[in-house]
């Protein structure tokens, strides 16, 4: 896997992904950035949210899960000193489908958490992971 990244010539960033897809970074205004895009530590929380989201999506087609639409909310605790790590991170799975139930939203979201998504992993080292389900 590859990546690359370029300044902008102030404080934010665009980087290109080995598969040739571009994302922009920035940070807040009161500490240089213009905020015109999510900041690195915003972009690692969506990336937990994408990755677990891949593999909750995957899991309900195999239980033959016809999902309607699935939304992953986070918010997250940084440590107060530098290297400002997560500390704690919590993660509301909100989902609705045909056939639908708690206990499959449940199982799908726990063997994401737990076994299958890498960022998940990596962010477990430092941070207190807490996750919820909601059918709706």
């Amino acid at each position: 896997m590859e990546a690359r990244v370029r300044w902008n010539g102030k404080m934010g960033f665009v980087g290109i992904s080995g598969t040739n897809h571009t994302v922009v970074m920035d940070t807040r205004p009161e500490i240089g950035g213009d905020g015109a895009a999510p900041s690195p530590m915003e972009m690692v929380l969506m990336g937990l949210a994408g990755c677990s989201g891949i593999d909750v999506v995957s899991i309900l087609q195999k239980k033959r899960v016809k999902l309607h639409s699935l939304e992953i909310a986070l918010d997250a605790e940084r440590a107060e000193e530098h290297p400002r790590v997560f500390t704690r991170i919590n993660v509301r799975f909100s989902a609705a489908g045909e056939g639908l139930t708690e206990k499959h939203l449940t199982d799908a979201v726990r063997l994401s958490m737990e076994k299958y998504c890498s960022v998940a992993g990596m962010l477990s080292k430092t941070a207190e992971i807490n996750w919820m389900v909601e059918v709706l």
